[in-house]
């Protein structure tokens, strides 16, 4: 099979658009946050799903980057490495989440709680060490991250300006609405989520567009030995 650079530009836009979709449906009639659903099935499905999701959308951010490389200057690569990075934690957190918390959910529910709580900007009553300074890194890349790449995407015009000012937005309206309950807060991915779907169907059609107008060769030669020489 030959690699070329639009092949793995449209494998980029699938998996945004896959992990907009992934994001949106894990929110969806999403148990409240508690020891008590961590030890369930769904709690094990959906957070393995969101693992997946920042996977996913960790290719995404870097497809549209090398995209528009030139055009989203510096403040686009501090976005995509701060963006990228809060991708990279995510995975992380939601491992613990899926995979740690329910083992010692029973043994120690309180500690549980505390994590979940803290995980939703919620407050923890009690100690739960370093997972508190992750968890506020988590927060500050994801959303500035979010914001500052949505802007450099904005500004670089070569993808959909409405989803680009959308994923900046939604990183803005995450941090003022921070302060609401858990089932509210479940309905913030959303802004996050269409941002991200838009972005990516925008990425496939630029490949499409490139196809169409560029002499076959001239841009999409196969990523060989020899055409490296």
């Amino acid at each position: 099979m030959t690699i070329t650079s639009s092949s793995l530009i449209r494998s980029a836009a699938v998996a945004a658009v896959a992990a907009g979709v992934i994001f949106i449906g894990v929110q969806i009639n999403h148990p409240h946050s508690d020891a008590a659903a961590a030890v369930t099935t769904e709690w094990a499905v959906r957070n393995s799903l969101k693992i997946v999701m920042a996977a996913l959308a960790l290719a995404g951010i870097t497809g549209m980057y090398l995209r528009q490389v030139k055009e989203i200057g510096l403040l686009g690569l501090i976005g995509y490495l701060v963006f990228g990075a809060g991708y990279i934690i995510l995975v992380g957190v939601t491992f613990v989440s899926a995979f740690v918390l329910p083992s010692i959910a029973e043994t120690d529910p309180g500690y549980v709680n505390d994590v979940l709580a803290a995980a939703t900007n919620g407050t923890a009553t009690g100690d739960i060490g370093l997972m508190q300074a992750v968890l506020a890194v988590s927060g500050i890349t994801f959303l500035g991250g979010g914001l500052i790449f949505g802007v450099a995407l904005y500004r670089a015009r070569v993808l959909a300006r409405w989803a680009s000012a959308l994923l900046a937005v939604a990183s803005l309206l995450t941090v003022t609405l921070a302060v609401l309950p858990d089932a509210f807060y479940r309905f913030l991915a959303f802004p996050n989520s269409i941002a991200m779907i838009g972005l990516g169907y925008s990425l496939w059609l630029t490949t499409r567009t490139e196809t169409t107008t560029v002499p076959t060769g001239a841009d999409d030669r196969p990523l060989t030995a020899a055409s490296s020489q």
